[in-house]
C-alpha cells in the first residue's frame, strides 16, 4: 500500500507542523472550516490530538510524501470514530480511499476489542460518501439537520460504519432499512 500512518507527537516534535497544516488548509466539509493558530494550540493543550480518547497520525504517501492528517477519536469506546483531513493539493485524486483503508487496517489490526469503526460526514460531501462505499463501509444513519453550518442552515450528518467481520472477509453485510412495516 502506498499509504502509511505515522503517529505524530502533537505536544512535541510535530506541534509546529500540526499548527501549520491545520491553519493553511480550509476544510469545507468539517464543522470548523478554518482554524487559527490559537484554535489549534488550544486543541493541542486540551488533548484533542492525543489523550486516552484521541490519537493522531500523519498520512504519508510513498510517492507524494505527507498528504494529510488522521485523528482517531473515542478510543475508550468500542466503536471509535475518525477525523480525516487531506492537504488541499492532494484532494480529488482518489487518495482518500487509500487513507481510509489504511485507517481501517490500523484500527482493526492494533485494537483487537474494536468490532465496529465509524465515520460521519455532511450530506453534501459526495466525494467522502462515495469513498466510504468504495472502501466497504455501509451507510448506517442519516441524521437530518444534524450537522451545524456556520452562517447557514444545518445539513444532514450521514454516518457510515464498517464491522470487523466485514473488514476480515472483504464482504459488506447489509441490513433492511425499512424493517418496520405499518
Amino acid at each position: 500500500m502506498a499509504i502509511t500512518l505515522t503517529r505524530l507527537d502533537p505536544t512535541g516534535a510535530d506541534r509546529d507542523a500540526l499548527v501549520e497544516f491545520m491553519t493553511r488548509n480550509e476544510f469545507p466539509f468539517h464543522v470548523r472550516e478554518r482554524w487559527s493558530a490559537a484554535d489549534v494550540e488550544t486543541a493541542i493543550s486540551d488533548g484533542a490530538y492525543r489523550d486516552e480518547d484521541n490519537d493522531s497520525f500523519w498520512i504519508d504517501h510513498s510517492e507524494f510524501g505527507r498528504i494529510g492528517f488522521l485523528r482517531l477519536e473515542d478510543l475508550s469506546d468500542e466503536d471509535p470514530l475518525f477525523d480525516l483531513r487531506l492537504d488541499g493539493p492532494f484532494r480529488g485524486r482518489g487518495l482518500g480511499a487509500q487513507a481510509l483503508d489504511a485507517a481501517t487496517d490500523h484500527v482493526f489490526r492494533t485494537m483487537p476489542s474494536v468490532g465496529r469503526f465509524e465515520g460521519q460526514t455532511r450530506e453534501d460531501n459526495t466525494a467522502m460518501r462515495k469513498t466510504f462505499v468504495r472502501c466497504g463501509w455501509l451507510k448506517e444513519a442519516h441524521y437530518r439537520e444534524g450537522w451545524p453550518v456556520d452562517g447557514g442552515a444545518p445539513l444532514a450528518s450521514v454516518a457510515y460504519g464498517i464491522l470487523r467481520r466485514d473488514w476480515e472477509s472483504g464482504q459488506t453485510t447489509t441490513f433492511v432499512w425499512d424493517d418496520l412495516v405499518l
